[in-house]
């Protein structure tokens, strides 16, 4: 495949976000297939993955076609950047996919009482 799949990656990546020049590919090559390791800017982290990650699962997919044509596995994985924001206490993130527990609901009447208060 001679690391048209590297090529690709970067091209693709390149084009996409603020600092090009920061942006780091490495190719491993293993009984699995092909691992591209992917690192950036912080700041260009959001550009990469999209939406609801629909960015990075357009990527990998056009990447698995590349290396379809040349008989070869070929998968992504992101670094997550130094400084990065996933699981910080700023974000509220704990780790868990659940949503944070909604308040307890009050009737209409303990709610009328509490604006009597102010």
């Amino acid at each position: 495949m001679a690391e048209r799949d590297q090529d690709f990656l970067e091209f693709v990546v390149k084009g996409l976000v603020e600092f090009p020049d920061e942006v780091k590919i490495t190719r491993v090559v293993d009984e699995m297939g092909v691992l591209l390791t992917l690192d950036l800017n912080s700041e260009d982290m959001g550009k990469v993955i999209g939406r609801s990650g629909n960015t990075a699962k357009a990527i990998r997919t056009l990447l698995r076609v590349v290396g379809m044509k040349h008989n070869a596995r070929v998968n992504l994985k992101i670094n997550e950047p130094a400084g990065g924001l996933k699981g910080t206490a700023a974000q509220g993130w704990d780790g868990s996919h659940e949503a944070p527990a909604a308040p307890a609901m009050k009737s209409v009447d303990e709610a009328m009482e509490d604006l009597g208060n102010f």
